[in-house]
């Protein structure tokens, strides 16, 4: 991400003071959805922007992964949040969210089918034709996974890159929450896939519910995907970390201590 290596954070409207008075940030990451379809951007972002911080919009409605062609007006929205901040990148999910007028309200996995692969490419490709800027797509946490699997998570995501040209979006949380949950390796996936097609990286925190592990943005990161990080960065150290966070806002100290602690992890400068 040209101009905004280091370490950023998620903004939402209820951190936004927090994350205006962080000294040494870099980018931040805003909702596309959350964008105003016309008229400037939020003030906020817009002071933000005169500070020289990039401004990524994250896309959580296209539904790259739905048999039906992605929505043009949706493609359009996306186009105009990254206009209306000048953003050098937008981001989406490898997933699905709805069927036909049927919004599952989720993020939901798709098979790691050829087929599959077929219609996301086919979604990002309309996209992209709608962009002025790249792409990143983001692998989601699943915690489930279809049978009959033709492809594993390495090859699927790799196949989507290599005909789509999008970049990568790695969620270290996620990496982690999909191998806990499966009872596999999280650095053999990083092992295998093309970490200098990395874009950034987003670093979360989750919770064990009746032993299955969330990917829940709302507690704290466990010490286990701060260890991630620094095996990827000992392989490949991306451009960017982001810290997300969406509901159970802590005090400005221990938000600055999780960005402390991604910026140490990955050899970056801190931010706070």
């Amino acid at each position: 991400m040209t101009g905004a290596y280091g370490v950023g954070i998620g903004w939402r409207p209820e951190i936004s003071g927090f994350v205006a008075g962080l000294p040494g940030l870099r980018f931040v990451e805003v909702v596309a959805e959350s964008l105003p379809h016309s008229g400037p951007a939020p003030a906020a972002l817009a002071d933000l922007r005169a500070r020289d911080v990039a401004v990524v919009p994250h896309g959580v409605r296209l539904s790259l992964g739905g048999a039906e062609p992605v929505d043009p007006a949706r493609v359009a929205h996306l186009a105009h949040a990254a206009a209306l901040v000048d953003a050098p990148l937008v981001s989406e999910h490898i997933a699905f969210v709805r069927a036909g007028d049927v919004e599952a309200g989720h993020l939901l996995p798709l098979p790691r089918s050829r087929e599959a692969v077929a219609a996301v490419v086919g979604n990002v490709r309309r996209t992209q034709a709608e962009l002025s800027v790249p792409i990143a797509l983001e692998p989601i946490a699943a915690i489930f996974d279809w049978p009959d699997d033709e492809l594993t998570e390495a090859q699927f995501i790799t196949e989507i890159l290599d005909q789509t040209g999008a970049l990568l979006l790695l969620d270290i949380a996620n990496v982690y929450a999909n191998a806990r949950n499966r009872d596999t390796d999280p650095v053999d996936l990083l092992d295998r896939l093309p970490l200098d097609r990395v874009a950034y990286v987003h670093v979360a925190g989750g919770a064990d519910h009746g032993g299955v592990y969330h990917d829940t943005h709302t507690d704290p990161i466990p010490a286990e995907v701060l260890d991630l990080i620094g095996e990827l960065c000992a392989r490949h150290r991306p451009p960017a970390l982001l810290l997300e966070r969406d509901g159970n806002y802590p005090a400005g100290d221990v938000l600055r201590a999780e960005l402390d602690a991604v910026a140490t992890a990955s050899g970056y400068p801190t931010v706070t």
